[in-house]
């Protein structure tokens, strides 16, 4: 039976595409390319195992059929970004809280057995971290309509569990980053940002001071968490998948320039005005995903830029295939 990935043309769902058909499993993939490229798909579409359906997860009646025989449903399909939530909060909120519904009503009226939902780790918000990090039982706080959303995301998966006794997980992730993250646009990520600034001369933009924290996590390691909520079936409720270690964002700037941090990397940054909603620091207890899931991160910050390097390099004469390390 096949699988359906929600969101498949993405930076992430693009990459979750590539494992599973890497290990041989069918995969459907739904996706309206409002932000997804289908060049990030162009190497699987004449094969055997790969569907592609254009659409959104607004489409109720669209998502009935994609989810006909199908086995597991990866939801990744989302407004993911915190700025835009907030400039567009109709946006966020329907697209998450809404679109989330469908997608768990289609499966259960199709007979999917297991959903793997891709939460936020934007949930904690500025609630008080405990010194190891926070940890799932965490009180949340929403600062802004995207992590609200992703949140009743949760709520949602919660609700279709216990009352439908659907097969759910959410998995919160921890600042994603990894090949094909956006450069540009209202979903271009930090650590992106920096990377284009840098190749085209300019100085990389810090907002407020540069001390907010954040876990960084490797898309592969994301993807393998992925794959590893599917196979467990009897995993249920919140996984954090973070690394575990922070790093604040002028450490970041020094990182992606090559320079130690106290040095002349000062040179190329500019600080520009703190923006509303975000958190200052965040920071994943992993123990559960390992205990649970049996997940451990296995890309630092360092090596995954290593990698981003890598796949960038090689793009011009190769397919590009990022095969998630075992």
């Amino acid at each position: 039976m096949p699988v359906l990935v929600t969101g498949g043309a993405g930076f992430i769902g693009s990459n979750l595409v590539d494992e599973l058909m890497a290990q041989g499993v069918e995969v459907r993939v739904v996706d309206d390319l409002s932000e997804g490229k289908m060049a990030n798909l162009d190497r699987w579409k004449n094969h055997k195992n790969f569907q592609f359906i254009r659409g959104s997860i607004l489409d109720y009646e669209m998502l009935k059929r994609a989810c006909d025989h199908v086995s597991c449903v990866f939801h990744l399909a989302a407004d993911s970004r915190i700025q835009t939530g907030i400039t567009d909060p109709r946006h966020s909120i329907e697209t998450n809280v809404v679109g989330t519904a469908n997608v768990a009503e289609a499966a259960r009226q199709a007979g999917v057995r297991r959903i793997v939902y891709s939460a936020s780790s934007s949930a904690y918000g500025r609630t008080p971290m405990p010194d190891d990090g926070f940890h799932e039982s965490c009180k949340t706080d929403c600062l802004n309509p995207y992590s609200m959303s992703k949140k009743a995301g949760e709520e949602v998966m919660d609700v279709y569990s216990r009352l439908y006794g659907l097969s759910t997980v959410s998995l919160r992730y921890f600042n994603v980053y990894g090949p094909r993250h956006q450069e540009d646009g209202r979903y271009a990520t930090v650590i992106a940002i920096f990377r284009r600034q840098q190749r085209l001369g300019q100085k990389m933009t810090i907002v407020g001071d540069g001390e907010q924290r954040r876990d960084f996590t490797f898309v592969g390691d994301i993807v393998r968490a992925n794959v590893l909520a599917m196979m467990n079936r009897e995993a249920t409720g919140v996984f954090n998948i973070g690394t575990g270690a922070n790093y604040s964002i002028n450490q970041l700037a020094a990182v992606v320039s090559g320079e130690p941090l106290g040095t002349a990397w000062m040179n190329e940054v500019e600080y520009i005005p703190p923006r509303l909603g975000e958190a200052q620091v965040t920071l994943a207890d992993n123990t559960k995903a390992q205990d649970v899931l049996g997940w451990k991160p296995q890309v630092n910050l360092q090596q995954g830029i290593q990698v981003i390097d890598q796949y960038e390099k090689k793009m011009g004469n190769s397919s590009g295939l990022i095969l998630v390390s075992r």
